[in-house]
């Protein structure tokens, strides 16, 4: 690996954190709103609506972020070796899954945003419970929703325990496997409460 590679890598694992992981767990803090009704919702996507700069901000700490960690990443996926049909254990099989989920995700997200921001669901842009309720009436749109959803969780929580190697912060097997056991159970908490609040719309 040569001294570019080296910090592109770096650069893809820190991004797949900052801001892009962060910026899921807004969107899932937003959306588990809807849990405690279609105002408090409303209020929340309200309250992004009107952040000032918010073009801005979502150019330059959103898209071109999630471009890169997007593209990079997929050349990522194209390049790795994946050998779970020789070497079937655990962590070779998540190491795949991130591969795969990595496809999923990215497709997932163009196309959630060509739906719901850029009104290929042909109601504009959406921006409240009712037009959300109304997209995600489609069983096809409802079930690539999750499906999407969980690839996207499990890339995001099974990124961050690789990231915590490659940042040199869980360096021996305890903290790896303790990581691992954390990195699951928010992989799980996030399915309750992305999966149930979409039940809601």
């Amino acid at each position: 690996m040569n001294q570019t590679d080296f910090y592109l890598r770096r650069l893809h694992s820190l991004t797949g954190i900052v801001p892009v992981g962060f910026f899921l767990l807004e969107h899932i803090f937003t959306i588990s709103r809807r849990i405690a009704g279609s105002a408090a919702f409303d209020a929340a996507v309200d309250f992004l609506q009107n952040m000032p700069m918010k073009a801005g901000l979502e150019i330059g700490f959103i898209a071109l972020p999630l471009l890169f960690h997007g593209i990079y990443g997929l050349y990522a996926a194209f390049a790795a070796k994946n050998n779970v049909a020789t070497y079937g254990y655990f962590r070779n099989w998540t190491f795949y899954m991130q591969r795969i989920t990595a496809y999923i995700a990215f497709l997932f997200i163009i196309w959630h945003v060509w739906l719901l921001r850029l009104g290929g669901a042909g109601l504009g842009a959406v921006t409240n419970a009712k037009t959300l309720s109304t997209v995600l009436q489609d069983p096809i749109v409802f079930s690539l929703h999750m499906i999407g959803y969980i690839a996207t969780v499990f890339h995001f929580t099974n990124g961050i325990w690789a990231f915590l190697i490659t940042w040199g912060i869980t360096t021996g097997s305890r903290a790896q496997l303790t990581s691992q056991y954390l990195c699951w159970g928010l992989f799980v908490l996030l399915n309750i409460v992305g999966l149930t609040a979409m039940m809601y719309f």
